[in-house]
């Protein structure tokens, strides 16, 4: 394992922490120190983690980075919804979305506080109505990154909250050492559940995806349970296969978009590499394997997809797979000419569903006043920023 001041800490796993200072000579419980600095308390520098010895913390501060995101922007919709433009070392922009309490979207019980992460800045899929992929695709995040998104938006609700009290600081939010540097009791966590479905394909990012869920599914990390967690997909088959093999119970969520091939090619240009035969089939393996119920995310656009036929058609598929039908009227996108379908569109679209026996729901979509959509505040931003230069 390399390790060097690229290196963020966050990208790193208890194991791979444990080997470090195995080789450092430092006791097992310090490994067990540093996580609580960075998963509980949610620490931003070396220097409050003032139950580690100096000699250890100058040592992590050389080999490591603890890099927080920085907050670029932060839209707040008259629901409460909440969404976080970050900032990441290279410049590039990702966003993060956090929706509160509601009925459940994934699980059987309240949702509570979810948190909707992005995992590739840009996207490299190019779905026609989505604002993710309009200037193309950059790169994939690494672990941090995914991981960094759930402790930024923790950090922001203590502030905001004030219940903020700084890591190893007084109140007045100077450093104290020795007897008066006891950490002061861990800060509140938000969220508890994940949907991954902000910016980007995230099974185009598999491994460094797999990596920052393990740390936030561990205790000893974000302690967010795996079926808390969905992953959302356009259809990467092989991907789906590989994810049914893993250990933990994540969700999965298709965004299906079309429930023919025909309508699907149109929007959704993975279709034509992974067209409903291969995907169904990659289902089926999915469903073999776990006994979770899938979800269906079907975006309805106008003149496109919301037809009567299109909805029988998604009903057949949803009664194969037992899945769940989430309905989301299109949130419109500057650039793009599609267009969101009448109330009384999607609600006859919603009753042929029900009246096929599927559980579905139509999204009153939280956050349609503050481009809540994937990609629009990054879009509008990058926009702005090159009209200065």
């Amino acid at each position: 394992m390399l390790t060097d001041v690229t290196t963020d800490i966050k990208s790193l796993t208890r194991e791979e922490l444990a080997t470090v200072f195995n080789r450092w000579r430092q006791p097992a419980y310090r490994v067990a120190q540093l996580l609580q600095w960075l998963y509980l308390r949610r620490a931003t520098e070396w220097d409050a983690m003032t139950n580690l010895p100096k000699t250890l913390r100058d040592q992590l501060k050389g080999e490591f980075m603890l890099q927080p995101l920085e907050l670029v922007r932060k839209q707040g919709a008259r629901d409460t919804t909440q969404k976080f433009l970050w900032r990441l070392t290279d410049h590039s922009l990702i966003e993060s979305v956090l929706i509160p309490a509601n009925p459940a979207l994934y699980g059987e019980a309240s949702d509570r506080h979810t948190l909707c992460v992005s995992t590739q800045v840009g996207c490299a899929y190019g779905c026609k109505f989505c604002a993710s992929g309009l200037n193309g695709w950059k790169r994939n995040l690494m672990p941090h990154e995914i991981v960094e998104q759930v402790l930024a938006v923790e950090r922001w609700h203590q502030r905001e909250t004030g219940r903020e009290k700084s890591e190893g600081r007084n109140a007045d939010g100077a450093l104290v050492t020795g007897a008066a540097a006891a950490p002061a009791p861990p800060p509140v966590r938000l969220i508890n559940n994940l949907v991954i479905m902000g910016m980007g394909e995230p099974l185009a990012n598999y491994d460094n995806l797999l990596k920052a869920l393990h740390i936030l599914n561990a205790p000893w990390g974000g302690g967010i349970g795996a079926r808390k967690i969905t992953i959302s997909t356009s259809g990467l088959a092989p991907q789906i296969r590989k994810l049914a093999d893993e250990p933990e119970q994540f969700r999965l969520a298709v965004s299906l978009h079309g429930a023919t091939d025909e309508v699907r090619s149109r929007i959704m240009p993975v279709n034509r590499k992974y067209p409903l035969r291969e995907l169904t089939a990659a289902l089926e393996y999915y469903r073999s394997k776990r006994d979770r119920i899938l979800t269906f995310e079907y975006i309805l656009i106008a003149g496109v997809n919301d037809s009567l036929p299109q909805a029988r058609a998604l009903a057949t598929l949803a009664r194969r797979f037992q899945a769940k039908v989430n309905l989301i009227p299109y949130n419109q996108v500057e650039g793009l000419a599609w267009d969101r379908p009448s109330e009384a569109v999607c609600e006859e679209f919603l009753a042929v569903l029900e009246k096929q026996r599927v559980i579905a729901t139509l999204r009153r979509e939280k956050g349609h006043d503050i481009d809540a959509a994937c990609g629009q505040l990054r879009l509008k931003t990058e926009r702005e920023l090159a009209s200065t230069t």
